[in-house]
């Protein structure tokens, strides 16, 4: 077998109908990180020409010309595959160790063991657990079997197949309370559109104002630009935007305001006519619950005016950035305004990712990072109720594995990155 250096326009073709297709092994991650210290480079192990395995490998330059190496979400690989693995492995160290590599991180897009919507493992389910053996066997080392988000990608994510399934077979398996408010919200006038490239500035708002709220550091505009124009050519990257339609609400409002009082009019009317006729404790009951929603929807349409006055016609609630790539559409980040959080919108954004799944012939739809710890006291635990409601499935991955090049090098590293760490603290503090 050979192992080179392979074309972009080589590695992508590969990589797009591998089992482990992700957005991180495409050489259009390895240009977005080239803009922010990274170098990429494309490899694969060929047999009489065949790509055998391949890899997308981002790689940092530090001290004394020592670089560390990153393959993420793993190689592209059949990790089921010992003899395979173990040739790819070979090679691939073997590289690093000609270019002053320190190690090499992996962090396979490959399930540890099937578990099901609670996060229970499944009885007689699938695993891989003879793939972590042989990782361990070739002398990678595993990180650990973490539960909540120690890694530098999720080791735990929530999926919902759409593979086969028809839009009623979804719906049917969503919670009651997710299904009311993707159809409350419907009635609000909530839409999604698809920016483009010029509108990327409402997306950044948006996430500027969601870590300012939860604590978190944005990255700047420039790397959302950058991250556009890298995937957008290929097809690979959707930025959707829920918005509410102040002015359609309004006349929807009245529209219903109007309906119901002609109803009470008429009803009472007929009452009046031949109260033997009706039975007057349903006539009552019903008259109330009529007027109580004309009430309830008056004090919408205040709400909504006033809303229209400040922000206008189209009001932009939330957003969310996916990738749409291999088998599956996944949702990156994403976030919403402190002034329309009543509105949910990451409902109506979530089911328009879902729903173009499955309208595009996608496995899956992945709603990313969740923890694995579903206790109720665990305080990021809300995040996977929330894409819970949707139907689906708990995903565990293998985890992070380091390939140790230079062991020296490796202790000296890791010495220097735990002194960076308490740096770092301290300076938070």
């Amino acid at each position: 077998m050979k192992f080179e250096i392979l074309k972009d326009e080589e590695f992508d073709k590969y990589a797009a109908k591998s089992e482990q297709a992700s957005f991180h092994q495409n050489s259009s991650w390895g240009k977005l990180k080239s803009y922010n210290g990274w170098n990429y480079v494309c490899l694969g192990l060929k047999c009489k020409n065949k790509i055998m395995g391949a890899t997308l490998l981002l790689s940092k330059k530090l001290f004394a010309n020592k670089k560390i190496f990153y393959a993420p979400r793993g190689f592209l690989i059949d990790y089921n595959n010992y003899d395979l693995l173990k040739e790819f492995t070979y090679h691939i160290k073997k590289y690093a160790k000609d270019n002053n590599g320190i190690f090499i991180k992996i962090d396979p897009y490959v399930s540890y063991q099937e578990r099901d919507i609670d996060g229970n493992i499944v009885l007689g389910g699938k695993n891989n657990k003879t793939s972590h053996d042989d990782l361990l066997k070739l002398g990678y080392k595993h990180n650990g079997f973490n539960i909540m988000q120690e890694d530098l990608q999720p080791r735990w994510i929530f999926i919902t197949p759409t593979k086969n399934k028809t839009m009623d077979e979804i719906m049917s398996n969503m919670d009651p309370k997710t299904r009311q408010i993707i159809h409350h919200n419907e009635k609000l006038m909530i839409r999604t559109r698809e920016i483009k490239e010029d509108e990327i500035d409402k997306f950044k708002s948006i996430m500027q104002h969601t870590s300012e709220r939860r604590g978190f550091i944005d990255r700047p505009i420039s790397y959302y630009q950058e991250m556009y124009d890298s995937f957008k050519d290929k097809g690979m990257i959707k930025i959707l935007l829920a918005e509410l339609h102040s002015d359609e609400l309004i006349k929807s409002i009245k529209n219903d305001i109007d309906s119901l009082k002609n109803e009470i009019k008429t009803r009472k009317e007929k009452f009046e006519e031949n109260p033997e006729k009706m039975n007057k404790k349903k006539y009552e009951n019903k008259q109330k619950l009529d007027e109580q929603e004309v009430e309830r929807l008056n004090k919408r349409l205040d709400e909504i005016i006033k809303l229209n006055k400040e922000d206008g016609d189209v009001i932009v609630l939330g957003g969310i950035l996916f990738f749409v790539y291999g088998n599956e559409v996944l949702s990156l980040v994403g976030g919403s305004y402190d002034k329309y959080m009543k509105y949910q919108s990451a409902y109506t954004i979530h089911f328009a990712g879902l729903k173009y799944a499955l309208e595009n012939n996608y496995d899956r739809y992945n709603f990313y990072g969740i923890t694995g710890d579903f206790s109720d006291n665990n305080p990021l635990n809300g995040l996977y109720i929330f894409k819970r409601g949707y139907g689906g499935k708990v995903v565990e991955l293998l985890g992070e594995y380091n390939l140790i090049v230079s062991p020296t090098w490796n202790n000296i590293y890791n010495i220097a990155f735990k002194a960076y760490q308490k740096l770092k603290k301290i300076r938070t503090r």
